[in-house]
């Protein structure tokens, strides 16, 4: 049937009032070749709709028109009048990225490799990150919101900075309207290139305010990275992947900084929350799962090759792995800069990102983006020599990651790697680890000249401008000019193959429409449902029968020393609303009169590892990470550390904190436990407990009749479990030590290293545990999953001891000195050996680039 020539009109999701626009076209352009029409929220927004082709979206405040070629309609981003090869949509993104990029000045490239400090909408008045003025006056109520910003004008004007870290944003449509601000300020000038605008994870029932409170509290909720570990399935994962990529770009976010896929092998890690857990291989399938989810967009949505308009670009971090911190300090600070590897188990931690992050199952095929850690990988530098931290190594960024295992995808630094470190180890400002003493500038020209394209943190291109000319002083100009045009090759594939090019701009009642929608809702719940992890159930207390009466004891929240400020003050807050628990129970404040007693609970607080106190009084600064509530003193930690030395601790050479006592600065949860037991006078207790890292349980297992466990989730979730509305179903992505000594004897570097407790039915805490109604969990999960790499066999006769290996390709290592065996050449078995009574011989049995097995530990003639 012949087509009629007449004009038709679009509509938008929502109830935008649209209006037809002819004036925009060229002279030779039909309205049947092309339709306009604006979201009448005087915004200037006007769209053009390709018959045969995407539909495109510019502002009529930008100066931009469109170009009719061939009966299709064209953006005219660099206004010359004239098609582009980068403004031609029908043409590769690689084409279209190596015209644009070969086109731009550096000071645009440089622009271009900046990330900005975290940015909240509206900005805030005050603080370290991201404070701003609007006209010079700080945000007031009668203000626009969705406003640009004068320091963000000047970024994105000045310095020609493209991407864009939005943290907090006062609701779904201010976001969507500080957006399109953004991306008409943008398309005005230059090339007309949009922002990129990204996010660190935001959708978690249990995250910090910055991120879920800027979704105007409805982004669909989902328990914590390491909850999505817990349910052990892939696909909740990338289902999870998928509704957050919708939600991101109804929110104006194109890339996400997640999946963070570092092996969570140290159990005193602070970040071990935000990871997979500790296993290789179930990291390497969520990670993939995840990024499949985020950058595949399907049907209507697709672009080409999984690419398009639900697309979100994932960056995987932090390679090459930043979880074996020594001592479980964090590299945010100087007394954590250093990630050890006293196991040899390097290959372990490259599992999650080469056979997961870029090995994908989806059409995208690898991660858009990598983001390196600050740590220093000590001692990895199999070239050079080096220990710098990893955004600095080339041996890292380009012998290891990019030539070996061919990734030609966006590198980042993490956040501010190039600013100068604070005045003291604990202190929270640049992370320039083992590049202290140089310029701001000689750090820049030393990351890029390791094969990293991109500053996070950084709105100033003047640095970067800086390093190109010391490149040139170096290499020639030829050389600097290619090499910048490599970055912003990679840099603006990034941007073009999710569209923004064509349109970077929202419908505000779409958006509204799509964030927070039932159905994601839905889904996020019933991962956080699937993701609980139930320990203990002694005879059978669980599930309890609602409407009967329960204690519920305050939950109490210590003083806390964050990144900046002075700390929080302690409180007691109730354990759960009054409006929750009524739908499920009546509470009473007199334990006599109760049923049973819920006591909700968080991990042991075990501190930094650092403390200025300790200095003050003329040891090294250096403390314990406790991983229980009580007292602990660090009697089995090292005599010496592996690593030490920084230019503000001038004459520490030695990070040990062997013999130092330190307390959880929440052992009031333990008391409360103790204190409730007593209370109830047998009747059963329950403990609710919120795990962020591995704990200690130990210390109250026998005061519990039942412990659930959750990884960041609504109090709901975990009523609903404990009620039975739900049927627990999660396992533990990690082991749960027996007590601290099993800690410290433990490598950094190496899982399944610890020997993990068994409470008093006989059940032990290890990688994969969990119940349901009917006892311990045995399904294809842990099938799959669970002793991937079988236990050594460790058989002995007479005073001979011989260990087998049960699954071929395996190499045994074992040790009989009290020691986790380490994965080098003196650890490894090759013939029975002989023993004495009270030798204690530990095993463990790996396959190299794959995974270890669990610990295996005999005392001779115990």
């Amino acid at each position: 049937m012949k087509r009629k020539n007449l004009p038709v009109l679009f509509c938008l999701t929502g109830a935008s009032a649209l209006v037809l626009l002819l004036s925009g076209m060229s002279p030779n352009q039909s309205a049947a070749d092309s339709q306009q029409y604006r979201m009448d929220d005087t915004s200037g927004v006007i769209f053009v709709k390709n018959i045969n082709g995407p539909t495109l979206g510019y502002s009529s405040k930008s100066g931009v028109k469109i170009l009719t070629v061939d009966g299709l309609s064209f953006k005219d981003l660099n206004r010359n009048g004239k098609l582009d090869k980068y403004e031609d949509w029908r043409l590769p993104v690689d084409e279209r990225a190596k015209d644009l990029a070969s086109q731009m000045s550096i000071d645009q490239i440089a622009g271009l490799m900046l990330y900005s400090a975290h940015q909240s909408i509206p900005a805030a008045s005050r603080g370290p990150l991201g404070a701003g003025t609007y006209d010079g006056k700080p945000f007031a109520d009668g203000m626009n919101a969705a406003a640009v910003s004068d320091q963000q004008k000047a970024f994105l004007i000045k310095d020609n900075l493209r991407h864009v870290l939005v943290t907090s944003v006062q609701t779904p449509a201010i976001a969507a309207q500080w957006n399109n601000n953004v991306q008409a300020l943008v398309e005005g000038v230059g090339f007309g290139i949009p922002a990129n605008n990204s996010s660190d994870p935001r959708h978690s029932a249990n995250s910090g305010f910055e991120y879920t409170a800027g979704a105007g509290g409805k982004i669909s909720q989902w328990p914590d990275e390491l909850g999505l570990a817990a349910t052990f399935d892939p696909a909740v994962v990338q289902q999870f992947g998928s509704i957050a990529a919708q939600e991101y770009r109804a929110l104006g976010i194109s890339t996400a900084l997640s999946p963070q896929i570092d092996m969570g092998s140290e159990p005193r890690w602070v970040r071990i929350n935000g990871t997979f857990g500790e296993d290789p291989q179930l990291d390497a399938d969520m990670a993939r799962a995840y990024i499949d989810g985020f950058q595949t967009s399907a049907g209507a949505a697709e672009i080409k090759d999984g690419w398009g308009y639900n697309s979100v670009n994932a960056m995987m971090k932090h390679w090459p792995g930043g979880g074996p911190e020594e001592g479980g300090r964090d590299a945010h600070f100087a007394y954590g800069k250093f990630a050890v590897y006293p196991g040899n188990n390097f290959d372990e931690h490259l599992v999650s990102f080469t056979d997961g992050a870029l090995n994908l199952a989806g059409p995208t095929k690898m991660a858009a983006a990598t983001m390196p850690y600050y740590t220093i990988s000590y001692g990895r530098d199999n070239v050079g020599g080096e220990n710098e931290g990893n955004s600095y190594n080339k041996y890292l960024i380009t012998d290891l990651l990019r030539k070996k295992y061919n990734y030609d995808g966006v590198v980042c630094t993490d956040w501010l790697v190039t600013a100068d470190e604070g005045k003291t180890p604990d202190v929270f400002a640049g992370k320039s680890w083992g590049m202290e003493t140089k310029t701001v500038a000689e750090r820049h020209y030393k990351i890029l000249m390791a094969g990293v394209d991109q500053f996070g943190g950084n709105n100033d291109a003047g640095p970067v401008i800086e390093a190109y000319n010391m490149g040139v002083k170096e290499h020639g100009e030829a050389f600097m000019r290619a090499r910048f045009e490599q970055s912003a090759v990679r840099l603006l594939k990034n941007i073009f193959r999710v569209g923004l090019f064509e349109n970077p701009y929202l419908d505000v009642e779409r958006t509204k429409a799509t964030v927070g929608k039932p159905e994601f809702m839905t889904a996020g719940y019933n991962a956080q449902l699937k993701s609980v992890v139930m320990l203990k159930n002694h005879d059978n207390v669980l599930p309890l029968q609602k409407g009967k009466t329960i204690y519920l004891p305050k939950k109490y929240t210590p003083s806390m020393q964050g990144f900046f400020g002075p700390p929080s003050k302690e409180r007691y807050d109730d354990a759960v609303s009054a409006a929750l628990i009524a739908k499920y129970f009546n509470v009473t404040d007199d334990p006599s009169k109760a049923d049973y007693a819920i006591v909700f609970v968080s991990s042991p607080s075990g501190g930094a590892g650092y403390d200025a106190a300790d200095l003050k009084n003329g040891s090294n600064g250096y403390v314990p990470i406790t991983l229980q509530y009580g007292v602990y003193t660090a009697t089995d930690a090292r005599a010496h550390s592996i690593a030490a030395g920084d230019p503000v601790e001038p004459g520490i050479t030695d990070r040990t904190y062997k013999g130092k006592s330190i307390t959880a600065a929440n052992y009031q949860d333990l008391k409360t436990i103790e204190d409730t037991k007593k209370a109830m006078s047998g009747k059963p207790v329950i403990v609710a407990i919120t795990l962020s890292k591995p704990a200690i349980l130990a210390e109250f297992e026998k005061d519990a009749n039942a412990i659930v466990a959750g990884f960041g989730v609504q109090n709901q979730a975990i009523l609903d479990i404990i009620t039975g509305a739900a049927e627990p179903s999660g396992l533990l992505p990690f082991q749960m030590p027996a007590n601290m000594q099993t800690v410290e004897l433990q490598d950094e570097d190496i899982p399944h290293d610890m020997i993990c407790y068994t409470d008093a039915d006989g059940h032990t805490y290890d990688f994969g545990f969990g119940m349901n109604w009917k006892g311990q969990i045995q399904d294809a999960r842990t099938d799959k999953y669970v002793n991937i790499i079988p236990k050594p066999v460790i058989s002995l006769k007479g005073n001979t001891a011989t260990i087998a290996a049960p699954k071929a390709g395996t190499i045994v290592f074992y040790t009989i000195d009290g020691t986790t065996p380490a994965f080098v050449d003196a650890n490894k078995y090759s013939k029975p050996f002989k023993v004495s009574n009270g030798t204690v011989i530990k095993a463990i049995a790996k396959k190299y680039g794959v995974d270890n097995s669990s610990l295996v530990e005999i005392k001779v003639g115990g």
